[in-house]
């Protein structure tokens, strides 16, 4: 069947989109790799910090990007579920209205922002349940003593990451859960099924690919977030799980927004070098999502 003269055009330009999308991802990490070499087989002398070799030096900043991330994720997650089965399924529509916008909203305010809040507001409002648990769980290796005396943590940053996220994995959420065909759920509440068996039934199992679309959405801002690492984390360069204490892994993101200003030789080849560490981690997450939206849609498949 001849295709009319429209749907070529739209044809060839979806087609000619996804080519130039392809095509910038792959022209960015073509710029990284080539960037990245000098530092790669540079002496590590001439490395920033002097460290032992290039993997030393990066890898203090990924677990901190990892950990940073997977901490405000661990937050911001199950609050955000909260929200989306509140906006959807319990609240009345004037109030669903406006908490809906409210969140459209906050997930609109600037990273710089939630910088300031996180340093002037949140840091030292903290800090006393930082002591708090340092005195009382201290025993525990998140919070071995000594406790930070402004605050300034990775459990902070991990908390002002997690308030940026909320709207956004809030907001994929809610729209994912409206989508559950109305059937299902009447279906279930004709079966005598309550309110919550309708929903741990019928609509989280339809919205499972999307929570986790979500989820790694949400992950990805936190991998890459810059200023509210930059202006709340107090870094050292070590590998360290305490929460609470004032010696910090740093991030990627944060460590080149502080540190590429005054870069030149082979440091500034060693930031972008650390770029493409974080690049390759946030491919290696969207892909390990994928992965799991795919082998669920296979099984349902198979059920």
């Amino acid at each position: 069947m001849k295709q009319r003269k429209g749907d070529r055009i739209f044809s060839r330009s979806t087609l000619a989109a996804s080519a130039l999308i392809l095509g910038a991802l792959v022209a960015v990490a073509v710029f990284l790799v080539a960037q990245s070499i000098p530092a790669l087989v540079a002496d590590p002398a001439e490395l920033p910090g002097s460290p032992t070799s290039f993997w030393a030096y990066v890898a203090p900043m990924a677990f901190g990007t990892v950990w940073a991330a997977a901490l405000a994720l661990l937050m911001a997650l199950p609050l955000s579920l909260g929200i989306a089965l509140f906006i959807s399924h319990y609240a009345p529509r004037r109030i669903a209205s406006a908490l809906g916008y409210v969140i459209d909203l906050l997930a609109a305010v600037p990273s710089v922002v939630f910088g300031l809040w996180g340093i002037k507001v949140l840091a030292p409002s903290v800090q006393p349940l930082y002591s708090w648990l340092v005195d009382n769980y201290g025993w525990l290796p998140f919070f071995a003593p000594p406790v930070s005396g402004t605050g300034r943590t990775i459990l902070t940053v991990a908390i002002v990451l997690a308030t940026m996220i909320l709207p956004i994995i809030t907001a994929v959420c809610r729209e994912v859960f409206l989508q559950t065909p109305a059937l299902h759920e009447e279906a279930a509440l004709a079966l005598g099924a309550t309110r919550w068996e309708t929903i741990r039934i019928a609509v989280l199992p339809f919205g499972l690919s999307g929570i986790v679309s979500a989820a790694m959405l949400g992950l990805g801002r936190a991998l890459g977030e810059t200023m509210v690492v930059a202006m709340v984390l107090s870094p050292a360069l070590v590998i360290n799980v305490v929460l609470t204490g004032s010696t910090n892994p740093p991030t990627i993101a944060g460590n080149i927004a502080l540190n590429f200003p005054e870069a030149h030789g082979v440091g500034v080849n060693a930031l972008i070098a650390t770029g493409l560490i974080l690049f390759v981690i946030t491919l290696l997450v969207n892909s390990a999502a994928r992965a799991l939206i795919s082998r669920r849609k296979r099984l349902r498949g198979a059920h």
